[in-house]
C-alpha cells in the first residue's frame, strides 16, 4: 500500500528514532521476528562476505541465491555445504534469473551484491515484487535519476533501502563518531575523506594473477575487473564517494537537522592505468591505446546548510598505500587518520603538539564495538562487514527503520553522477538535490547511538 512522501518520511524518522528511545532490553525481549528470511542476489567475492556472515545467524534463513557466474555459483553453495545449513533455490541462466527469484520467494529481505549497474533496477524490482527490506552494496545507482527512482519507489511502497556502507562502522570511525557527539571536537568545521586506495590490481585481473600484476578486463577479466574497470574508461568523476562521505554526513547530521548544499569537482589527467597496462603487458598490449576517461585524482568539495565545508577524493589508480583521508576539525580540535593522530586544545599532552590517537581511540570505544567485537572475529573489512548485516536483520525482526536509510543512501550515491555533471561543465558548482523533500530539518539522528546496531 503507498503512502504519502511526507508521511513516509516522518513515518521511517520515528521508527528509528522510537529504537534508540526504548533501550535494548524492551526491545530483546519482544523481537518481531525470531527468524527472517533472506535471499542473496550476487554471489561472487564481495556476495560471498555476506553469505558467510548470513550462514553463521542462527536468525535467518537462507530460502535464495542468484547469480549468472557458475563459477562464483559453485563457491557459494559450496560455504553453504559447508556451513550444514539447508541448500537454498538457487537461480541462474541469464542476466534476468534474479526477477524470477522475487517471483517465487516468499523473502523478507534481499542483499544485493551485483555490478554497481544492476543495484538499481534489483532495487526497484525487489520493492515491487513485495520486498519490504533490501539491503545494496556501494552504489545504489548511476544517474542522478536513478537515485530519485529508488527513492520515490521506497516511499511509495512503504520499504526501506539500507547501503552497506561498512566504514560507517570502522572502529576509529565509531570512536571519532563518539567524541564527536561527546562535544571533544567543539563544533565541526572542515571535514575531509575519500577513498584512496591502490586498484589497478582489481581493474587488471585475468584471473591468473590473483595479486595484481594482469592487464585483462572486461570480458577477459576475473571478478571486479569483468565489470568495474569499464566505469574508468567511460566516466570522469568521483565513481566511490560513499566510503569518506557516509562517516562525514554522521558526523554532521546529514538529512537529520542538516544537509548537503552544492558541489564542484575536479579531475586530474589520467595516467596511471595506462602506465599500469605498458609496465605489465608492454606498450604493444591492445589495453595500452585505450584512453581512460577517468582522472587519476577526483577532488569534490561540497558545502552544507550549517556552514560545514568537505574535501572528498577519488585516488584510485596511483601507487599509494590504502588510506581514506578522514580528517574531523572543529572548534577544539582535530582527528586525522593519515597521521593517527589527534589534538584537542588543553587536553592533549602538549600545546600544539599531536597526541598518538590510539590513546583517545581507546578511551572512547563506541559501544556498539565494546559490545560486539568478539562477534565481529572473521567478518570482512576488520569485524566492519558484521555490523552492516547485523543492522540490516536486527531491523527486519523488529520492523522498523535501518539505521542507514534510502535518503542516506541515494544523497552519499549521488555524490558520483553530480561530480560527473560538475566536471563536465568545467567544474562549475551544482546544486546537491534535496531527497528527503525539506524533512532534513525535522528528523532527527538515529545512527549508533545504542550498543544494539
Amino acid at each position: 500500500m503507498s503512502i504519502s512522501r511526507r508521511n513516509f518520511v516522518k513515518n521511517t524518522g520515528i521508527a528509528a528514532a522510537g529504537f534508540s528511545l526504548l533501550g535494548s532490553k524492551s526491545l530483546l525481549a519482544n523481537p518481531f521476528a525470531d527468524k527472517v528470511h533472506i535471499a542473496l542476489i550476487g554471489t561472487g567475492l564481495r556476495g560471498q562476505n555476506h553469505l558467510e556472515l548470513l550462514l553463521k545467524r542462527k536468525d535467518v534463513e537462507l530460502v535464495a541465491i542468484c547469480d549468472v557466474d557458475e563459477h562464483m555459483l559453485q563457491s557459494a553453495t559450496e560455504l553453504i555445504k559447508q556451513s550444514g545449513k539447508p541448500m537454498p533455490k538457487v537461480f541462474t541462466g541469464d542476466e534476468y534469473a534474479w526477477k524470477k527469484l522475487l517471483d517465487t520467494s516468499k523473502l523478507d529481505g534481499v542483499v544485493i551484491a551485483t555490478p554497481w549497474e544492476w543495484h538499481k533496477p534489483m532495487v526497484v524490482g525487489a520493492i515491487q515484487a513485495g520486498v519490504k527490506y533490501v539491503a545494496t552494496e556501494v552504489i545504489l545507482g548511476i544517474t542522478l535519476q536513478d537515485h530519485w527512482d529508488v527513492v520515490h519507489t521506497a516511499e511509495q511502497y512503504n520499504a526501506y533501502v539500507m547501503m552497506l556502507e561498512n566504514v560507517c562502522y570502522r572502529r576509529d570511525v565509531m570512536a571519532v563518531l563518539n567524541m564527536v557527539r561527546q562535544n571533544l571536537f567543539g563544533e565541526l568545521i572542515h571535514l575531509q575523506g575519500g577513498y584512496q586506495h591502490d586498484l589497478r590490481g582489481v581493474k587488471f585481473n585475468d584471473g591468473t594473477h590473483p595479486y595484481g600484476h594482469g592487464v585483462e578486463f572486461g570480458e577477459k577479466g576475473f571478478s571486479e575487473a569483468k565489470w568495474r574497470t569499464n566505469h574508468s574508461v567511460h566516466r570522469n568523476g568521483d565513481l566511490y564517494p560513499t566510503h569518506g562521505i557516509g562517516p562525514i554526513a554522521n558526523y554532521i547530521n546529514i538529512n537529520r537537522g542538516n544537509r548537503f548544499l552544492s558541489l564542484s569537482s575536479f579531475a586530474t589527467k589520467s595516467r596511471g592505468l595506462h602506465n599500469y597496462i605498458v609496465k605489465n603487458g608492454g606498450e604493444n598490449h591492445p589495453n595500452a591505446k585505450l584512453n581512460f576517461k577517468l582522472g587519476d585524482i577526483v577532488t569534490t568539495q561540497i558545502d552544507c546548510v550549517n556552514g560545514e565545508t568537505i574535501i572528498l577524493q577519488h585516488d584510485t589508480n596511483l601507487p599509494r598505500p590504502y588510506s581514506l583521508g578522514f580528517r574531523v576539525q572543529g572548534t577544539e580540535g582535530l582527528w586525522m587518520d593519515v597521521h593517527k593522530s589527534i589534538y584537542i586544545q588543553d587536553k592533549s599532552a602538549k600545546d600544539d603538539q599531536w597526541d598518538d590517537a590510539k590513546t583517545w581511540l581507546d578511551k572512547y570505544d563506541h559501544p556498539l564495538w565494546v559490545r560486539w567485537s568478539k562477534d565481529t572475529e572473521g567478518a570482512g573489512h576488520g569485524g566492519m562487514d558484521f555490523f552492516v548485516i547485523h543492522a540490516f536483520i536486527e531491523s527486519i525482526k523488529r520492523n522498523i527503520s535501518t539505521p542507514l536509510d534510502v535518503y542516506d543512501a541515494a544523497t552519499w550515491s549521488a555524490i558520483t553522477p553530480l561530480s560527473e555533471k560538475s566536471i563536465e561543465l568545467g567544474h562549475q558548482t551544482v546544486e546537491f538535490p534535496d531527497f528527503t523533500g525539506g524533512q532534513w530539518m525535522y528528523r532527527k539522528p538515529v545512527f549508533a547511538l545504542n550498543d544494539e546496531f
